[in-house]
């Protein structure tokens, strides 16, 4: 069938409105119409190719919408549920079978390759010219896109999709990283590292986990503010010390923070994020590094007091599990993370890049219709 999509033709050039052609859903497969989707700093980093996809091709991996039709093995969903969709895993690696999809042997072949596993493509041009689809088992900047049951999380009719679009990956990668991976115990004290969605959705999962100190450091005085109204206790403005670390020990008024969760995707904020630990300390490194890139730190400082340096991704979020709870936490008034989000047009998608990219909107979220 016919559909409009987004489509990535060279770095740093606007997205192209184009109709592009989808296949018919495989066994595996199921076509959603996509009514909204989050921007995430993930596609921007990939229409740049600081994190290669090949292109063209269409971006766009926090979609949600109505399962249209599905192929002859999908169990879970049928054509009329509402959907969110996530990342997508192999279902057969080690990581997999031990409920870890989130560090799956072929991540990169599942979600970054913009095919399907077995190299074909979904999408096409006129004139049969291959079109990257499959990004994030989803390619969702577009009005249809086809995804497996294994990365579709059901939601209730009635449930707000252009509001929980974003669960599928910001979201859960901020709060999960709290929650999920790095549970620390109540009243621990934890130093956040940039306040966009990640580092916002962190803030209010360290709320939720009942820490006593949360530190957020970021340079864009409004999202500072922001992060205070999502329950921070400290804010530190990077740009007005000299030494960010030291600030945050003086702030505290200890040798660290026990956490910190690095946000940016910038290698030297990572450094003060690790050298923000009090001993025995444990630093998460979630933002999206341009492929390639290093991390410096301390080996002395790391090796004498004990610290933990460890990657997370998608928040250590099984979707199926953690955005049913999520959204629960919004119901009870816990996790209300509609102030991030700004919604766009779907034909204004250049105009929400933009946004993203100059720090105007944390969240922009597309409309389709």
């Amino acid at each position: 069938m016919r559909i409009t999509a987004a489509m990535a033709t060279a770095p740093h050039a606007p997205l192209t409105l184009t109709e592009l052609e989808i296949d018919d859903p495989r066994d595996d497969e199921v076509l959603v119409r996509v009514l909204a989707c989050g921007v995430c700093h993930t596609d921007i980093a990939c229409r740049d190719q600081a994190l290669p996809v090949p292109l063209p091709a269409v971006l766009g991996h926090e979609g949600a919408g109505i399962v249209e039709r599905v192929g002859a093995m999908v169990r879970k969903v049928a054509p009329g549920d509402h959907v969110l969709l996530s990342y997508d895993s192999c279902a057969t690696c080690p990581s997999c079978r031990a409920a870890k999809p989130f560090y799956c042997h072929q991540f990169g072949a599942y979600n970054f390759s913009a095919r399907r596993p077995d190299g074909s493509a979904a999408l096409s041009a006129e004139g049969g010219a291959v079109v990257g689809g499959r990004f994030f088992g989803q390619s969702a900047f577009a009005s249809h896109c086809l995804a497996r049951e294994r990365n579709l999380v059901r939601v209730a009719a009635e449930a707000p999709l252009e509001l929980l679009a974003p669960l599928g990956c910001g979201i859960q990668t901020g709060a999960g990283t709290v929650l999920n991976a790095l549970r620390p115990e109540a009243g621990a004290t934890i130093a956040i590292f940039g306040a966009g969605t990640v580092g916002l959705a962190a803030v209010l999962g360290a709320n939720i986990a009942g820490c006593g100190r949360i530190i957020a450091i970021e340079p864009n005085p409004a999202r500072r503010e922001l992060a205070r109204e999502f329950g921070a206790t400290d804010t530190i403005d990077p740009r007005a010390v000299a030494d960010v670390p030291a600030a945050l020990r003086d702030a505290l008024g200890a040798a660290g923070a026990d956490y910190s969760i690095e946000c940016t995707g910038i290698p030297a904020v990572a450094t003060a994020a690790v050298h923000s630990l009090a001993p025995r300390g444990t630093a998460a490194l979630v933002g999206a590094m341009p492929a390639g890139a290093e991390y410096r730190f301390d080996a002395i400082k790391v090796m004498t007091e004990g610290l933990t340096v460890r990657g997370v991704i998608e928040g250590e979020s099984r979707p199926d599990d953690f955005l049913p709870r999520l959204i629960a936490l919004h119901r009870e008034g816990r996790f209300l993370f509609a102030r991030m989000i700004r919604h766009y047009p779907f034909a204004e998608i250049n105009a929400a890049l933009a946004a993203s990219e100059r720090g105007d909107a944390i969240k922009p979220v597309l409309l389709m219709a």
